[in-house]
């Protein structure tokens, strides 16, 4: 038997015969630690326990403190949940919906009903059994006729029309205890790795909880989000509406040609959506100041543009201030842990002289207004000065606009926040959900490709940085906004993917965000194609791919 050498990341150097299972080789050499290991990397490249070992080189082992693990452990947690679920109520239809407060929303229903918190226990009881039997996981490659069947005879609609698109003959599924299933990522060896997990009945279904690669060990405390879970609801209603669910759908409507109507009527839901806004506005009497926050690529500028024309409607002159330029000189940037400008901290900018601006402007005073050089770094006055009129309202979108330290300034009652986010509920399946992250960054990737000339490797190299600026400075303060705006189109990633996978295609093994661009290329791959003409002049949408009513790139 031909022998590999391995250089182990513990300090042992071990021979072993080539084709041995990479589990035996790990449980072999490592003492079992309190985080859970689910995956191997051996000269840089990622591998599934269940893999065999093929040639010599440095082997590591990879756990849930990373980004990839934690993805493949709450992968692995989604397939236990199913499992559980289908032993005890085998009729059952199991949705995983979307995020919230660091879980997963989800619902189920039996005879069109839903299940209740006493089944939900049950559940969890299950999946602790299913746990504690510590069963492998297999991976396995069928045919693409072979995974019909499969998925025709579990009545599983959501995935028969997304194998209809599918042009691969084989496909590769996972079973677990005589139960196939189909996940877009990796998977753990067997249910035993799950250590720290929860279920609990939530609304109309279920939140479940795991932990974060931050912190690891521990679940999360949870925070209702009464507001983000509404707005979650009101773009389900969106789907059904546009009959679109998930992709396969999706895909159906592309390939009948009905994807135009689609393209008007989640357009013209927008426009409603934002009209409302405009009429809440109006409707509050004494609003002055208007505030607009979301996390990156959420369509803010184009947001407060279509905002801007509705309150005109409503017999408002908005006059719009840039944040961009209250930011202190380069040199008064407070710095982050790792002694970089952390330009997205609040004290970024200068929060009194905006504050004075603020006041003055709503006093009916005029005031000459900074421009903010970011070549040179530093605030510049160039004489440009602005008054707000008698029927005027101050619109100011940025990062830190539902902060009130922002504003602190101005009173409450003069203020209205919103909070926009694209929030996608379009799924794969019923069972593989795309995350709202991921649609922020395909539009971001496209963005800094198409008017930035920035490549895909700096993008998603960049985006660790940009997520933990969301997590301290937006995300905390959301449930403070007057209302929420959804601005995902359901149609988006059909145009979007031709130039999302044009960039990440460039992306070579030797890039440490390599599997990121393997990740985000093959969810795209399930979306048909959109031609980038058919998108308004004025969507959301043409803030990434060019072309917008509003601004030129």
């Amino acid at each position: 038997m031909e022998k590999i050498k391995l250089n182990l990341s513990n300090g042992k150097n071990i021979e072993v015969d080539k084709g041995t299972v990479l589990y035996d080789i790990y449980k072999e050499n490592y003492e079992e630690g309190r985080l859970p290991v689910v995956l191997v990397k051996i000269n840089e490249k990622y591998y599934e326990l269940t893999k065999t070992a093929e040639e010599d080189g440095d082997f590591d082992i990879v756990d849930i403190s990373t980004n990839l693990g934690m993805r493949t452990y709450v992968r692995t947690l989604q397939f236990v949940l199913i499992k559980a679920v289908l032993e005890l109520y085998p009729d059952a239809k199991i949705t995983i919906e979307h995020a919230l407060s660091k879980g997963l929303f989800g619902e189920i229903h039996r005879n069109e009903k839903r299940l209740n918190c006493e089944d939900i226990k049950n559940i969890k009881l299950k999946m602790q059994d299913i746990i504690d039997r510590d069963l492998p996981i297999r991976k396995l490659e069928v045919s693409k006729t072979e995974a019909i069947k499969i998925f025709s005879e579990y009545n599983m609609e959501d995935k028969l029309r997304l194998l209809k698109h599918v042009n691969a003959e084989k496909v590769k599924l996972y079973e677990l205890d005589g139960r196939y299933d189909y996940f877009y990522g990796s998977m753990a060896y067997s249910t035993g790795v799950i250590k720290y997990f929860d279920l609990t009945c939530y609304e109309s279904g279920f939140i479940l909880r795991y932990p974060t690669e931050a912190d690891p060990t521990v679940l999360p405390k949870f925070i209702e989000y009464r507001k983000l879970a509404k707005i979650f609801y009101e773009t389900e209603q969106w789907g059904n509406i546009l009959e679109v669910g998930d992709v396969g759908s999706l895909n159906d409507k592309v390939d009948n040609g009905d994807i135009r109507n689609i393209i008007h009527v989640a357009e013209a839901l927008h426009e409603k959506k934002i009209a409302y806004i405009a009429d809440m506005i109006h409707e509050r009497k004494g609003t002055k100041l208007v505030l607009i926050a979301g996390p990156s690529s959420s369509g803010k500028t184009t947001f407060a543009r279509r905002l801007g024309i509705q309150l005109r409607v409503n017999g408002f002159l908005p006059i719009p201030i840039s944040l961009d330029d209250y930011f202190v000189d380069r040199e008064n940037t407070p710095k982050d842990e790792s002694g970089e400008y952390d330009f997205e901290s609040i004290y970024a900018l200068d929060l009194k002289l905006f504050n004075e601006h603020l006041e003055l402007l709503l006093k009916g005073e005029e005031i000459e207004t900074p421009t903010f050089n970011f070549k040179v770094g530093k605030r510049e006055w160039n004489g440009e000065r602005v008054r707000l009129p008698q029927n005027g309202i101050l619109i100011v979108e940025g990062i830190h606009g539902l902060n009130e330290m922002l504003t602190s300034s101005i009173p409450k009652e003069s203020k209205f926040k919103i909070y926009i986010s694209a929030l996608t509920q379009l799924n794969l399946d019923d069972h593989n959900r795309i995350a709202t992250t991921d649609v922020r960054i395909i539009r971001r990737l496209v963005r800094d490709f198409l008017s930035r000339g920035y490549g895909g490797e700096q993008t998603l190299k960049m985006w660790p940085s940009i997520r933990r600026g969301e997590e301290k400075n937006i995300f905390v303060y959301q449930e403070e906004a007057d209302v929420m705006f959804n601005s995902t189109l359901v149609y988006e990633l059909c145009v979007l993917k031709k130039y999302a996978l044009e960039e990440l295609k460039k992306i070579t093994s030797k890039s440490p965000v390599y599997y990121e661009a393997l990740r985000l290329g093959s969810f795209l791959n399930f979306f048909k194609e959109v031609d980038m003409k058919l998108v308004p002049e004025n969507s959301i949408l043409r803030e990434f791919v060019g072309g917008s009513v509003f601004y030129k790139y």
